[in-house]
Formats: structure tokens, sequence, C-alpha cells
């Protein structure tokens, strides 16, 4: 089965019926180490790619840092939804650059991150503490870029910070 269907249904078994909140997925820290160690080799596997060529058209990625000070005054939902327009943009990238790819090596990378990453945007869509619907929007910063490797920085960077530190607090609340 594909990384990403496999990713979602490993997401979806690890959720509490009735609650739209994780359960094992945060309380079990080995499993987002896990979705880090594959975001590092799904980067390393792209940069030993030959030939990849630079993008014809500019990709909008979502700038992922994260200042602590900043990330601790938010509530859960505003980094969720931070979070969301992070994923929703770096999809879309990672969409615009398997159109413009067609080297064999690069195309499956791309592919595999597609699924990793609506697989987190799908995921996230069904935590909700507040009643307002999420609908995509745009980061508060984001970057124009033309190297394929920079996407999977992102992914990677995102997933090993700001996502990492979301199911953290997540798990404060959850697993008592």
């Amino acid at each position: 089965s594909p990384p990403g269907l496999l990713l979602l249904t490993s997401f979806l078994l690890h959720m509490e019926e009735g609650h739209a909140g994780p359960t094992r997925l945060v309380c079990d820290n080995r499993l987002i180490q896990k979705y880090i160690e594959e975001a590092k080799d799904m980067e390393n596997k792209v940069g030993q790619c030959q030939e990849l060529p630079s993008l014809s058209c500019l990709t909008v990625l979502p700038v992922v840092g994260v200042s602590l000070q900043q990330w601790k005054s938010k509530s859960n939902e505003t980094k969720r939804l931070e979070i969301l327009c992070d994923l929703a943009l770096l999809v879309g990238a990672t969409e615009g650059a398997q159109a413009q790819v067609t080297q064999e090596c690069g195309a499956r990378q791309l592919s595999q991150l597609y699924q990793h990453a609506n697989s987190f945007l799908r995921l996230l869509q069904t935590f909700s503490w507040e009643a307002e619907p999420w609908e995509p929007g745009y980061s508060p910063c984001s970057m124009e870029q033309t190297h394929i490797t920079n996407i999977f920085l992102t992914y990677r960077q995102l997933v090993q910070g700001k996502l990492r530190l979301f199911f953290h607090d997540l798990a404060k609340d959850l697993c008592k």
C-alpha cells in the first residue's frame, strides 16, 4: 500500500472513537520520531537523485521556523491552524513540482512527500477544539524557491519543529 495511506491509517487507528483528538499518536513519542526519520530519509534520498532540474516556476513554501517563546503563547487551535496553512502550502508546492519533474528518482520522492504531507494535512483537519471550520489560507510567512530539495528541507523542518512541538503540547492534556 502507498506510504501516505499507511501513514493516514496509522493515525486513524490511534484516534479515540468519538473524539477529534489523537491518543497514541501524541502519547507515544516513538511515532513522531518515526515520521521525523522518514522525513530525513526522503530528504537524503532526493539529495542523491542525479540531475534534479531547477523548477521553472517559483514555488511558494511556508517559513516553518518556530520561536519557542511565541509558540508557547499560542492556543492549541492557533497552532493547529498555523500548521494546516503550512501543510497546505507544502502540499501545493509538492504538486507543482511533481508536474515539472519527469526524472524517476525525483518524481518518486516527490510522490512520497506529497502522500505524507497530505496525510498530515487531512489528519490535522480532523482535530478541532473550536467550532470554526478550517479553510485553506496562507502562512503568515512564505518564501519562493526554485530548488526541489528546499521542499524536502521545509517538510523535515515542519515535522521536526512545529508538528513535534504540537504533539508534545497535546500530550500534556491527553496523556495523563
